[in-house]
């Protein structure tokens, strides 16, 4: 016991004389990048509060929240958000019902089939494919997909749902398909043994014992690829037009709001105008959507957890 207490009275003495002054300045420095990070936050959100304020003091919040007609150049301005909110929607729903089953697929390739050889091939195409530059994306659905989708619907335009939507369901596959396959790889291979010894296929193990015991972590992926989809920008502006439409015709051109956002920022409306400050009432908007997606991918990973 005597040298016990005399090994720890050296440690405590060697780390008061080792102290300097980096260990007194790291967490001063690391606190500092946390309030930095915290204060910009808190900046973005003042900002958009108080410029969508003044929106509102010049255009009725009951025309912005229920009418569906978007026209803020016309010399009778419309401020219907629903317009660019069904936009917005047809490009995310097009995205994940093409994303989700492949990302998924992927996944389960990924966990349960395929060998070392092959996911060390895998994983750095799909984080070649993730760190590809959204514009790219956009001409690629411009010049590429719409030309193709057009000579196969010929009725489809230029400028449509269609296409943006596929692409955007491209760049968002590797964002379900990573985050899906380390949900499934935390699953415990003992569970699958004992699937396994209890006669069950591996598909068996793969899609009724492995994927709902990642369920949390994989649904979690999807709601982040949504709001991931929900956000892009370059994608819709070059590839989707920029008619606000507020139907479900998925042929013709139509406009989100982030599309809108770009346009007026480019330089199509004056400082200080109601088409202006409308793109922090479109931009507030849209960062409500993200949120809301955002705390439900936390409730979903907190509520559906499995604990091994």
């Amino acid at each position: 016991m005597k040298s016990q207490h005399n090994v720890r009275e050296m440690i405590a003495h060697n780390q008061r004389n080792k102290k300097g002054v980096s260990d007194k300045l790291v967490p001063i420095v690391l606190a500092v990048i946390a309030v930095i990070s915290i204060l910009t936050t808190i900046g973005i959100l003042f900002t958009l509060l108080t410029e969508t304020i003044t929106f509102f003091t010049r255009v009725s919040i009951v025309e912005f929240l229920f009418t569906r007609e978007w026209n803020p150049f016309s010399s009778d301005p419309k401020y219907g958000i629903w317009a660019l909110i069904f936009g917005t929607l047809k490009v995310t729903v097009i995205a994940t019902l093409f994303a989700v089953p492949i990302g998924l697929g992927a996944a389960i390739y990924l966990s349960e089939y395929a060998s070392d050889r092959m996911r060390k091939i895998i994983k750095p195409v799909l984080e070649i494919l993730a760190g590809i530059p959204t514009i790219v994306f956009g001409f690629f659905a411009l010049t590429f997909v719409t030309p193709m989708l057009r000579s196969i619907f010929p009725e489809l335009g230029s400028f449509n749902s269609i296409s943006p939507g596929l692409v955007v369901g491209v760049m968002i596959i590797p964002l379900i398909t990573s985050l899906s396959e380390d949900a499934m790889a935390s699953v415990p291979n003992k569970i699958r043994e004992g699937a396994l010894g209890l006669g069950a296929t591996k598909f068996e193990v793969a899609t009724k014992v492995v994927l709902p015991a990642a369920i949390s972590g994989i649904v979690a992926s999807i709601v982040l690829a949504i709001s991931r989809a929900i956000g892009e920008t370059m994608i819709v502006s070059l590839a989707a037009g920029s008619t606000p439409d507020a139907t479900f015709n998925l042929t013709g051109s139509i406009q989100t709001m982030t599309g809108y956002i770009v346009q007026v920022a480019t330089g199509d409306a004056t400082f200080g105008s109601d088409t202006y400050y409308s793109i922090y009432a479109v931009g507030f908007t849209l960062f409500l959507f993200t949120l809301v997606m955002n705390l439900i991918s936390q409730w979903i990973a907190k509520r559906f957890r499995e604990e091994y």
